[in-house]
């Protein structure tokens, strides 16, 4: 034991070297916050930012794009390249199985619809944080002391001195708790505690030293709480694991709802790629007999026949037929790489694809009663609007408990012993339950007005308003898209008969007009140009009236919310093995990773040619050169004298195939 005279005491020298020593320290403290430049790591202290750090883009990860060909155009079709032949089974499972991230058409291209199979997943791990809150937790204190505190008493040898004397205490706090909330919102806890304490008592201070040295407090406590109105019952403390889960399923129904829309858009794109290749053909059937029709209208011109009006007219309409047959080599290229887009296929491969599944000619009657009640009880956003509702009723219910007072009933029952070794070193404990206590009381508490509770309660209320008005305009939006498709079918199908009648008579009419202009029986050439025209656009409108109609029919079950399930398409919940609830103890604990479709089952038909050869592609010029042969040359006037020859118009370029 140390014994200081005050004359030794601290003076004043030995204070300003301590402040030195402090300065010192602070220096050091602020050179080592510097070194290192910019090896944040090794900082101690951060400086301000006082400059934007943008690093260059070289230095950030690359990302490399994919190598492949140059995509085709309208000047490098590239005919001879192969064909992958696709029937729109094919289409749709390759599209689910690139459906990581799911897209949806949009147009002649394919977006991303902000949805991805992990999402569900995701949302998913709400619901375990929300449950944690109801996990028992434990708590274990270990603390060991040393607590020496100088004090004055007068010199025993001396009573007009005085000497600094201290007496070190060890003591060691061991507490250990274990808490276990539950679902009624209470608390029950039980709580251990022990302190042993050790003291040395100079000699100067013996007589009034410790009775008992060392010295073992010791405590076990039993205490539960249990709130009486605001946070008592089981709805209040559950809602949010329940509100968590609705939001898991309202994850999944919008993913469910973005691969619906992946299904219907690959449908479209399908269809829309046989509609572009049969307006393709039509235009190049068109610029074959326009090409005809231009060089007929030369030699007749030549033969001092015809007139130098029909081969202008002759020129324009070709030149115009080429324009057109432009506009369809790049729609059909455009369609195509639609196609690709939300197939997750790369933009060029080489291939060109070729769909091989034959349209629907017949007539699908529909039930208008059944498709309402399947798209009340089927749609995903419908579904969706019904969860937002159940999720506003368990938040208010939590709105209204929280606007209760706070009254807690609290009870504890506690066990206390003490153990010690007295002056004459024999040992004395207290024997088990002989100190005891407990605790009994209640709690209130309230803010008067409680005007932060009602104002919360009253949003509650009016978000539940709106949603529930949310779902009637869902419903009501539901209704005009049923009925509009519902329109649209009987229109897109009457159509394509319509325009099947006039593809008919366009090519009868082009027939008669040819035969008749051929026989020196038609003097207007007009009548040959526009017979051309018509005929084109008579296929071209057959073509597309019958696509939109299958179009349409993927738009019904895209409404009624049923086009997964006619397609044979579920969803398989995959699982990952990741850390457990207790750590590596539990690394190999399975939990949901994303929420993948299935491949579909096989609905369509496939052919082996291409699918726009279902619309009965024969020219009808080459026809008729078959029944009647070629026509006969025409004799030049002799009263005329030759024309120069027009200049050349370049080469058609070949069909695609």
């Amino acid at each position: 034991m140390a014994f200081v005279d005050y004359d030794d005491s601290i003076g004043m020298g030995d204070f300003i070297a301590g402040v030195h020593c402090f300065l010192a320290s602070l220096l050091l403290l602020a050179c080592c916050a510097h070194v290192g430049g910019q090896e944040q790591q090794r900082r101690f202290i951060f400086p301000e930012q006082r400059v934007l750090q943008i690093r260059d883009p070289s230095q950030l990860p690359r990302a490399r794009l994919p190598e492949m060909p140059p995509p085709r155009t309208v000047v490098s079709l590239r005919p001879d390249c192969p064909s992958l032949e696709l029937s729109l089974d094919d289409c749709i499972r390759t599209a689910l199985a690139n459906a990581e991230v799911v897209r949806v058409l949009a147009g002649v291209t394919a977006t991303s619809s902000g949805r991805t199979i992990y999402d569900a997943a995701i949302s998913n791990t709400q619901v375990d944080r929300e449950r944690a809150q109801f996990d028992p937790s434990a708590q274990v204190g270990n603390i060991f002391n040393r607590r020496d505190t100088p004090q004055g008493i007068f010199d025993p040898a001396d009573p007009t001195r005085a000497r600094i004397v201290g007496s070190p205490t060890y003591d060691y706090q061991m507490s250990l708790g274990v808490s276990k909330p539950l679902v009624t919102g209470g608390t029950a806890e039980l709580n251990v505690a022990a302190s042993p304490t050790r003291q040395e008592i100079p000699t100067l201070l013996a007589p009034s030293g410790a009775p008992l040295n060392p010295e073992s407090p010791s405590s076990v406590e039993l205490r539960v709480t249990q709130p009486l109105l605001q946070g008592a019952g089981a709805r209040a403390n559950l809602a949010p694991m329940v509100i968590a889960r609705i939001e898991t399923e309202r994850s999944f129904f919008q993913t469910k709802d973005a691969v619906q829309e992946l299904v219907r858009g690959v449908i479209e794109a399908y269809w829309m790629l046989v509609a572009a290749r049969t307006e393709l053909w039509a235009r190049h059937q068109q610029v074959e007999q326009g090409l005809e029709a231009f060089r007929r209208a030369e030699a007749t011109l030549r033969a001092r026949i015809g007139t130098a009006a029909d081969v202008a007219q002759a020129r324009a309409s070709l030149a115009n037929f080429r324009a057109n047959l432009i506009t369809a080599q790049a729609n059909v290229l455009a369609r195509e790489a639609a196609l690709r887009n939300i197939l997750g296929l790369p933009p060029s491969d080489g291939r060109q694809l070729v769909p091989v599944t034959p349209v629907a000619t017949d007539w699908l009657p529909t039930a208008w009663e059944e498709i309402l009640s399947l798209a009340a009880e089927r749609r995903p956003d419908l579904i969706e609007l019904k969860l937002i509702l159940e999720a506003d009723q368990e938040r208010l219910a939590l709105a209204r408990n929280q606007a209760l007072p706070r009254a807690d009933a609290v009870a504890a029952y506690r066990w206390n012993g003490l153990e010690g070794r007295m002056p004459n070193g024999q040992c004395i404990a207290s024997a088990a339950g002989e100190f005891t206590g407990w605790q009994l009381g209640v709690n209130f508490s309230v803010p008067l007005g409680l005007r932060a509770a009602r104002a919360n309660i009253r949003q509650q209320e009016l978000i539940l308003m709106h949603d529930r008005a949310n779902l009637e305009q869902g419903l009501h939006a539901a209704t005009h898209q049923l009925a509009q498709s519902f329109r649209n079918l009987a229109q897109f199908y009457e159509q394509y008969r319509a325009f099947a009648e006039t593809r008919e008579a366009a090519r009868i009419n082009l027939d008669r007009q040819l035969a008749d202009y051929r026989q020196g029986r038609g003097t207007l050439y007009l009548n040959v140009l526009q017979a051309i025209t018509d005929w084109g656009n008579a296929v071209a409108s057959e073509a597309q009236s019958l696509t939109q109609y299958n179009i349409e029919l993927a738009n019904l079950e895209r409404y009624t919310g049923t086009i997964l399930e006619t397609h044979g398409v579920r969803f398989i919940e995959e699982r990952y093995g990741s850390i457990g609830p207790l750590g590596r103890a539990f690394a190999d604990c399975q939990y949901p990773m994303d929420t993948r479709p299935c491949p579909n089952a096989d609905r369509y038909p496939r052919a082996t040619q291409p699918a726009e050869n279902a619309f009965d592609l024969r020219s009808p010029v080459p026809a008729r050169r078959a029944r009647q042969g070629p026509p006969a040359p025409l004799a030049p006037d002799p009263g005329q004298s030759a024309p120069a020859a027009p200049e050349v118009l370049p080469p058609v370029a070949p069909e695609p195939r």
